[in-house]
């Protein structure tokens, strides 16, 4: 869902890096601010790594909430960096809060023991091995710090009425990103990476998005968004030959007439994962 975290490699990434699709990602944060940081609890914390920080969107949300961390900002790419920097200079609150580094996921810049917390967001499931990514993270921090990775589980998917175009984009999405080295069903795994990269006390939370006519106006906002979400790929689906144009016309016509249903059902499952190094 987010931007690449990271890693030294020239496997493509969905959604490219358009001032569009920067926007779109501070869109993503603000929609699913609160069902990700619900339970996310950094009390005690004062050096943070974000891993995979893109354009800085979940970086601001950080900060906010936790007002006594100063966050060191890691990510591969330099346009989503200057996009951070623009963003999180335009808040004068933040000033001095921050630091943004452009750096690889796999070797991370940092001495050992060097941060006291980490956050992971939609990060996993851009790189060709989350656990190196994840062994890395454990060797920057010190013990007694605790991280939180949010990965994708695709496979929840579910938007009705049936919209076939829908499901065969989705398929072709989530096959192109396993073509390409990434992993769109991290997330149930998370608990064994972490695990085997040496964390303790892991814990696993299953987070859901799911609308229908009890919160019409949360629904009809999340399908617009998923259809952005999905529709940021087409471009490189149709010049892979993974979709054609038709059913990228299709997948538009299908979303509008699901978010204007009054009876549709929006529903996607996600994994949030908490864990400590000793």
């Amino acid at each position: 869902m987010n931007d690449p975290a990271s890693s030294a490699t020239t496997m493509p990434y969905l959604h490219g890096f358009s001032p569009t699709e920067q926007a779109r990602l501070r869109k993503q944060a603000r929609i699913a601010e609160s069902t990700i940081f619900r339970n996310v609890d950094y009390s005690g914390a004062r050096r943070l790594l974000e891993v995979g920080s893109g354009v800085g969107a979940q970086t601001e949300i950080l900060l906010r909430r936790f007002p006594d961390l100063h966050a060191t900002c890691v990510d591969l790419n330099g346009a989503q960096l200057e996009a951070a920097r623009q963003h999180l200079g335009s808040m004068s609150w933040l000033d001095g809060r921050y630091t943004l580094q452009q750096g690889d996921a796999s070797d991370l810049p940092f001495e050992s023991r060097s941060f006291d917390s980490a956050f992971l967001c939609w990060v996993l499931e851009h790189v060709p091995s989350p656990a190196r990514v994840l062994s890395e993270v454990r060797r920057v921090l010190a013990p007694g710090s605790v991280v939180y990775v949010t990965e994708v589980m695709n496979a929840s998917f579910l938007l009705d009425p049936y919209s076939p175009n829908v499901w065969r984009y989705w398929m072709a999405f989530n096959d192109f990103q396993i073509e390409s080295g990434g992993d769109p069903f991290v997330g149930a795994k998370l608990g064994n990476l972490l695990l085997a990269g040496g964390f303790h006390d892991v814990q696993t939370e299953i987070k859901t998005f799911h609308f229908d006519n009890r919160e019409p106006g949360q629904r009809k906002t999340m399908i617009a968004f998923w259809e952005e979400l999905m529709l940021s790929a087409a471009d490189q689906l149709i010049s892979e030959g993974k979709v054609t144009e038709e059913v990228v016309a299709g997948v538009r016509r299908e979303m509008q007439q699901v978010q204007n249903d009054p009876n549709a059902v929006f529903f996607y499952s996600f994994v949030q994962a908490r864990a400590v190094v000793y």
